[in-house]
């Protein structure tokens, strides 16, 4: 196989998506079925400017949703199947315009997706999801032939905001099921002669939930597999696209095929609002993946992933300059091993801005920004785990929000010793942004990202202050007053969307020394499980969840319960 270079396209399906938050993780299927020709032809030309421009920056294979929506089959309601056949007509438009340009089309699929009627129907068959997927990839990829390969996630399913006439599940549940169905999946790809890419992505659902970072769990999903059909496809670390996160050691572990995903709109930091430039942590993991066999190339996410307000798209919104920056230099970093210094002096020069230096300072000290401000270095170089996931290295902002909370205030105080450090670091990453806003105006970028930024990250270092000084009373008041500020400039409709900011001041009643015998309890630093995790915390805690969601669910926080998949999957 040659090198495979993906960029993901999903972002004109979300033109004219009316709602504050959205669900980038795919199409809007219901919306976009119910749009007209017009809407279509604004689709087509759109994936036409992102496919053109991609190849020139050196891809040459798109990720596009999905084959749920996609694929016939005679189970599914009527209805339904009128809505695909549609569907397929307006979206061989979409694989063609990929093409021409020369972007080898790849498909998206969740293990399991199904409608209400087509479950009955296997159930009532007595048909194994297996089987039937044998049966309906055989005749998609009959139907598109022009569609190079499918992508497969099996460790995630749809959000609890999704209201599709499909739903995805979650029905690989341990690594003998997920090396089932690659041995019934793979010889449909070798006949016909296509890729299936197959996500080692998972959220800690059930004993598959580690595959992402557990060797053994690894191992035994792969084993005596050996199709040159197969490629595995994994995130750089080994929970989301965070910082402060090693090279997945999962890369040195196969002579399988791989390549690595890396997300250049950043979901949790920004979505490109801002500059959060990813040009020297991605060039560190592509000189590191030197030293691993068979990586193939990269899956870059510049438009997919989170629940967020954010809307600039990456390659056909003039405003998503720092995701198309993030883009250009990590493509030529990964193909061709650039220097990030001489990839972000290109850019400016194919993008006509000034003074690219200038631009190269920006974009240090925005970057010493995000590490130290958004995140808390010191909590953050931690390794911490709980049941089958790795804990994310970033607690006071998730997505679009802002959390600023007694009960992170305790956390982050068990955590985090130098607490002098982290106050000096937030003062110093202010300062930073201070000079940011000359150097935008030298590099010809925009100056408003920078107020923004400065606006926002002025919040972070409040609440930094909230927990780590001590007069606690004086800072919640400055924070109520910030927030309000902040809600009343950002909040004009049309002029940008913003973070929310989420506070709760009320104490938490745990003594410091019980929360410290509660962290050590449920959360371990090391990788293997221990004996306490065996026999308690990946058994009985399951059950113990289940009850107080049953009887207390006010117990679990809404931002919890209501997000994404919710954070009982955790728990399953």
């Amino acid at each position: 196989m040659t090198d495979l270079l993906l960029i993901d396209t999903i972002g004109p399906f979300f033109r004219g998506y009316d709602r504050r938050v959205i669900n980038w993780s795919k199409i809007p299927w219901d919306y976009a079925g119910r749009q007209g020709g017009a809407w279509w032809e604004t689709v087509c030309r759109e994936l036409n400017v992102i496919a053109r421009q991609a190849v020139s920056w050196g891809f040459n294979a798109a990720s596009i949703d999905d084959v749920a929506h996609l694929a016939d089959h005679a189970w599914i309601e009527p209805e339904v199947r009128r809505r695909i056949a549609r569907y397929r007509s307006e979206m061989r438009n979409c694989f063609q315009v990929l093409a021409r340009a020369g972007l080898a089309v790849h498909v998206t699929m969740d293990v399991f997706s199904a409608t209400p009627g087509l479950l009955k129907r296997l159930a009532l068959e007595q048909m194994k999801v297996n089987d039937y997927l044998v049966g309906l990839l055989d005749q998609f990829l009959m139907d598109f032939p022009d569609v190079a390969g499918v992508i497969v996630r099996i460790g995630e399913s749809d959000g609890k905001d999704v209201h599709d006439d499909f739903r995805s599940q979650l029905v690989i549940k341990t690594p003998a099921d997920a090396r089932e169905m690659l041995q019934s999946l793979l010889p449909v790809f070798e006949k016909h002669g296509k890729r299936l890419i197959f996500r080692t992505w998972t959220v800690g659902a059930y004993p598959i939930g580690d595959l992402m970072w557990h060797r053994d769990t690894f191992a035994e999903t792969f084993k005596g597999i050996t199709s040159p059909n197969l490629v595995v496809s994994m995130k750089y670390g080994e929970t989301d696209f965070f910082r402060y996160l090693p090279l997945n050691r999962n890369f040195f572990r196969t002579p399988l095929a791989k390549i690595v995903e890396l997300q250049t709109r950043r979901e949790y930091e920004g979505c490109g609002e801002y500059p959060s430039f990813v040009g020297w942590l991605y060039e560190r993991y592509a000189r590191e993946l030197k030293q691993a066999q068979n990586v193939i190339g990269c899956m870059v996410w510049c438009q997919t992933g989170g629940w967020v307000p954010f809307r600039r798209l990456a390659f056909i919104d003039p405003e998503a300059l720092w995701n198309d920056l993030n883009t250009y230099v990590t493509i030529r970093v990964v193909k061709e091993g650039v220097l990030v210094e001489d990839a972000v002096r290109s850019f400016a020069k194919e993008r006509r801005l000034g003074d690219a230096d200038a631009l190269l300072e920006l974009l240090r000290l925005s970057d010493e920004c995000v590490r130290e401000l958004l995140y808390v270095e010191e909590f953050a170089q931690q390794k911490l785990f709980f049941r089958r996931v790795r804990i994310p290295p970033v607690l006071t902002v998730y997505w679009g929000n802002i959390f600023v909370s007694h009960s992170i205030r305790k956390l982050l105080r068990y955590f985090v010793r130098d607490a002098d450090g982290a106050l000096r670091s937030a003062q110093r990453c202010m300062d930073n942004l201070a000079r940011m806003k000359g150097l935008a105006e030298r590099a010809g970028v925009p100056v408003a990202d920078i107020d923004y930024m400065h606006d926002t990250f002025q919040l972070l270092a409040l609440a930094r202050e909230y927990y780590f000084a001590d007069d606690a009373v004086e800072i919640e008041e400055r924070i109520a007053a910030a927030k309000q500020a902040y809600k009343a400039k950002y909040n004009k409709r049309g002029l940008r969307a913003r973070y929310r900011v989420k506070t709760d001041f009320k104490p938490l009643l745990l003594n410091p020394r019980h929360l410290g015998w509660a962290v050590q309890f449920l959360m371990r630093r090391q990788r293997g499980y221990r004996m306490v995790d065996r026999l308690i915390i990946l058994s009985a805690l399951s059950l113990i969840y289940r009850v107080i969601a049953a009887r207390r669910p006010h117990w679990i926080p809404g931002f919890a319960s209501k997000s994404a998949m919710g954070v009982d999957v955790v728990f399953r």
